[in-house]
């Protein structure tokens, strides 16, 4: 970073809150993707007034900036890929307003997920996206990535709690969108927009958000398979019914075999597992929602159903679930954690397809994720160490994507595309809708200075 940058940097947060050591550096040349690019240095702002001044040196000098909450992205999206300026922007972790009566919650990007639900618990209220990094992860990374999680059957992902936000430009002006009321047709959905956009068309200093009535009373059930088509065949029959799970999670064959030999759960050995969850404020009317599940299950072979019949039970069922993430490295040092999305009604297809793939391919895929959205993660495992691998995953990977996308699906549901999936771009979106993001992105960030590299958008 030349000297009189440095010194701008400097009047601005101040010498403490700046870096350019190399063992910080390092630090923030990753996140929990497999890339790594260096910035030339790290700045903490702590208010909007800041964030707009390096913003606006940045755009005026051309240098690139890469906003940065926990890290915990698994798409390269705070890896800055041209170097230039990390923004790291977990000093602004204030709650900065909660109103119940108005049902929503307004804070800075750097308060942490499961900070934000401990604040709303004395009023029996939560926040109800909930990635599975929630212990860590960013609210203004969830802005960023459109973060969804396990709730996502019943309660949507970010986009459908961000009631409006104070966003800072590409040139340093700041930008107030959507209003604090439950609706807003005014002008343009500039919020929605926002949303998702991985930093590329502003940078988030302030987010109003929806927040809920914490539901008092839960019920879960697992049910296992012989059959994965029977499995994915069951969760097209329960969310074509007229319950609505708040979590429908699915585990295929290999991911349970992996629990069974790196996690020492009890499981049986086969083709996949439904877990399931209802919620409410009564106990009846959460028994009667799981009760259909449970039917919906036996109506589609289920070799075996359990319902849980306590609180500890129902914390036991999702220790499996959630040990699946940390599991992954005891399986295999290097492997491809991807995020695709189909239509509901073909699930059953999907997962066949998947397994074909894998075959095909000779690679083993641990297939998992929140099936009540048709959110599925394929974790391809390989070599990093073998070319021959590392050259034949491109094609696993392209074929996963295109799946997706063939049978009307998405290449993310909650991971966003950053940099693991920006090749992939044009199996989703046609040339007139990517020319359209393009000019989005030209009008906001002319100089394209706001992470750049990212989402093909370059």
């Amino acid at each position: 970073m030349e000297e009189k940058i440095e010194k701008e940097l400097i009047d601005i947060v101040g010498a403490e809150r700046y870096t350019a050591h190399l063992i910080d550096l390092v630090s923030y040349s990753y996140d929990a993707s497999e890339f790594t690019s260096r910035p030339d240095c790290a700045a903490w702002p702590e208010t909007t007034d800041e964030i707009s001044r390096i913003l606006a040196l940045a755009n005026q000098e051309g240098i690139p900036v890469a906003p940065r909450g926990a890290g915990t992205g698994l798409s390269g999206l705070s890896v800055p890929l041209k170097g230039g300026i990390i923004l790291d922007l977990t000093r602004m972790n204030r709650i900065l307003r909660i109103s119940i009566p108005d049902r929503l919650a307004v804070v800075q990007p750097g308060v942490v997920y499961d900070d934000l639900q401990r604040a709303l618990e004395p009023d029996d209220f939560f926040y109800p996206p909930d990635p599975a990094s929630g212990k860590a992860c960013t609210i203004g990374g969830n802005v960023g990535t459109n973060a969804g999680g396990l709730h996502g059957a019943k309660y949507g992902t970010t986009r459908d709690y961000v009631l409006g936000l104070e966003v800072v430009l590409a040139d340093g002006a700041v930008m107030r969108t959507g209003a604090n009321t439950m609706k807003c047709s005014s002008g343009y959905d500039l919020t929605r927009l926002m949303v998702g956009s991985e930093g590329t068309l502003g940078i988030a200093s302030e987010i109003t958000i929806k927040i809920s009535p914490k539901p008092t009373e839960r019920a879960a059930a697992t049910a296992v398979f012989d059959r994965l088509e029977d499995a994915g065949e069951a969760v097209t029959l329960i969310m074509h019914s007229e319950v609505t799970p708040s979590v429908l999670e699915f585990i295929d064959a290999n991911a349970i075999e992996a629990l069974r030999k790196h996690a020492d759960f009890d499981l049986p050995p086969v083709e996949a597992m439904i877990l399931a969850e209802t919620d409410g404020q009564t106990p009846e009317d959460v028994h009667h929602q799981l009760e259909r599940l449970v039917a919906s299950f036996k109506e589609c072979n289920a070799r075996e159903v359990k319902t849980a019949k306590s609180e500890g039970e129902i914390e036991k069922m999702w220790a499996v679930r959630k040990s699946l993430g940390g599991l992954m490295a005891k399986v295999s040092p290097s492997y491809a954690s991807e995020d695709v999305t189909v239509p509901m009604s073909r699930i059953a297809e999907f997962l066949h397809a998947v397994h074909d793939i894998a075959r095909r391919h000779g690679f083993l895929i641990l297939n998992f994720g929140h099936a009540g959205g048709g959110n599925f993660h394929p974790n391809v495992i390989y070599d990093r160490d073998d070319p021959d691998q590392v050259e034949r995953l491109e094609e696993v990977l392209f074929d996963l994507h295109k799946l997706a996308c063939d049978m009307g699906g998405t290449l993310t549901g909650e991971h966003g595309i950053g940099i693991t999936k920006a090749r992939f771009m044009p199996l989703e979106h046609d040339p007139v809708e990517l020319r359209t993001m393009r000019a989005i992105k030209k009008a906001l960030d002319p100089n394209n200075i706001l992470n750049p590299g990212k989402m093909g958008l370059d």
